[in-house]
């Protein structure tokens, strides 16, 4: 399963690391040996970052196999995909308080469940990866508007 992530060991593993390789622990050594400590832990670091999210995770392991996402330069949607984002985008500007947000973005979550599900399933089918890439695309609207979902939440509740 190329896709699938045990959080718990990620987290432990990021720790593990991190501590060996943690600048306070080289303070008395020599300077190129601070340098690389340094360095390791940024790596360490952003290997962390890319690979907790699933999304990051999804383009990386894409970009692995040689696929460009091409989110810059692609963004043609099926018809239904884009009919969907607006009606979600309707239904946050006639939402008249926190819990119809909220609500909204309950669907939402559903609906990126069930997305990152099926990215999954691509990702570990051999010949999966092109269609990976499309449902890479997707989510990424998805996460943008849950972004949208959380800026009108905050708004509401200041």
């Amino acid at each position: 399963r190329l896709f699938e992530m045990d959080e718990r060991s990620l987290e432990s593993r990021y720790h593990e690391l991190q501590s060996s390789a943690h600048p306070d622990r080289f303070a008395s050594r020599p300077e190129h040996e601070r340098r690389l400590s340094m360095q390791w832990s940024t790596r360490i670091n952003e290997a962390y970052r890319l690979l907790r999210t699933p999304l990051t995770r999804a383009r990386y392991l894409l970009e692995l196999a040689g696929i460009d996402v091409g989110a810059e330069n692609n963004t043609a949607m099926p018809a239904d995909f884009l009919m969907q984002q607006m009606a979600w985008r309707e239904a946050l500007d006639d939402a008249p308080d926190a819990g119809a947000v909220r609500q909204l973005d309950d669907q939402v979550a559903a609906q990126e469940r069930m997305l990152l599900q099926r990215l999954e399933q691509q990702l570990d089918a051999e010949a999966g990866a092109h269609a990976a890439a499309h449902l890479v695309r997707e989510l990424m609207f998805v996460a943008r508007f849950r972004q949208d979902l959380e800026q009108r939440l905050d708004a509401l509740q200041s």
